[in-house]
């Protein structure tokens, strides 16, 4: 059975979901489900990988998970927005070109990430690098890899003196939220960044300083 289909039935199950009432809440018959679970159909479209999303109570992560994903280039991840954090899928992905540099921070749980191509976040650019660590918990102030509305970001995070978070865009603005209702699923936390630096078509990359809080 296709992973992603083993993993589409797994969820049906554990939501108490016949494959009629799964198919109803997606807009598809039920036999679109049944070649999706069986692995008929491998690829499903991102309109319905969200609407499976929604009806099975789950995140794309979660949906995802377990599921095959390309082979990194020189250890290299490629990062989409619509697509979970690139991690997921590949486990034992290190930082081989970054290994020994003297970087505060930078460990051999990190991964080394990069937009996929033409994509853009806010604080990675296209052909910029960052350094990952996977984690799904607020540790201290800093520029997180966040899930939300079924897509990535990046955003800083800092503790407020009341204790919230204060919720930052490059572009410094702000919200607040209560750290007990965070509406968005952290995913990673970036310790180093390098920008891609242009110059008379030589490409280098120079390190990125801390965002601003």
């Amino acid at each position: 059975m296709d992973a992603l289909g083993s993993r589409i039935k797994q969820l049906r199950l554990k939501a108490n979901l016949s494959k009629a009432a799964l198919a109803r809440r997606v807009g598809v018959s039920d036999v679109t489900i049944s070649y999706w679970e069986s692995g008929t159909i491998r690829q499903i479209g991102h309109e319905r990988l969200v609407a499976l999303t929604e009806a099975l109570d789950c995140t794309l992560s979660d949906l995802l998970q377990g599921t095959p994903a390309p082979p990194p280039q020189h250890g290299v991840l490629h990062m989409q927005k619509r697509q979970p954090a690139p991690w997921l899928h590949h486990g034992d992905t290190t930082l081989p070109l970054l290994d020994g540099l003297p970087l505060p921070g930078l460990t051999k749980d990190c991964h080394l990430i990069t937009p996929g191509q033409g994509e853009s976040f806010d604080f990675l650019n296209e052909g910029d690098l960052a350094a990952v660590l996977p984690t799904t918990e607020f540790s201290r102030d800093g520029l997180y890899v966040l899930e939300y509305l079924g897509k990535l970001t990046l955003r800083y995070l800092s503790r407020t003196q009341d204790g919230n978070v204060a919720v930052s865009t490059e572009s410094q603005h702000t919200e607040t939220v209560p750290t007990n209702a965070l509406p968005f699923r952290l995913v990673g936390l970036v310790r180093a960044r390098w920008k891609l630096i242009v110059d008379n078509d030589i490409h280098s990359f120079a390190p990125a300083p801390e965002p601003a809080n």
